[in-house]
């Protein structure tokens, strides 16, 4: 486990930066291990019938792959002591391309005498944000 001197931290500072490849095989897994089988996450047919551009990757499934920059950067993902998020827009996935989801992390506070530490995530689709508020807060 990597060991972080909070002294050394400065507000705007990159903790990491990830791309995250979402394929239609993808949502089949997250499908699975979610109990999540809304056939808007696997059947273009059915996310065209309720007005969406194709199929969607799981809110849940952006989410997740979101904090895995902080939990990168601080080592362990029980350090993670809150995650908020709001959705913003919908990650479509290719049947072809798939989509990638490039996520960036920022330290944007920091609570030295708490030893805590807010990592704010930047995670984007097509360069549009997909993710609003992004906001994992780790204890160092």
């Amino acid at each position: 486990m990597t060991h972080i001197n909070i002294a050394s931290l400065e507000v705007g500072q990159v903790v990491g930066t990830t791309e995250f490849l979402l394929t239609r095989d993808s949502l089949v897994r997250y499908a699975g291990a979610s109990g999540d089988f809304n056939s808007i996450h696997y059947r273009d047919d059915m996310a065209a019938s309720v007005g969406l551009p194709g199929v969607l990757a799981h809110g849940m499934l952006t989410m997740g792959a979101a904090v895995q920059v902080a939990v990168d950067w601080v080592g362990d993902a029980g350090k993670v002591i809150d995650y908020q998020v709001r959705f913003t827009k919908p990650v479509v996935v290719d049947p072809v391309d798939g989509a990638i989801l490039v996520v960036t992390g920022k330290i944007g506070e920091i609570n030295a005498e708490a030893g805590e530490v807010r990592i704010d995530l930047n995670a984007t689709f097509n360069e549009t944000s997909v993710l609003g508020k992004a906001q994992a807060r780790v204890k160092l």
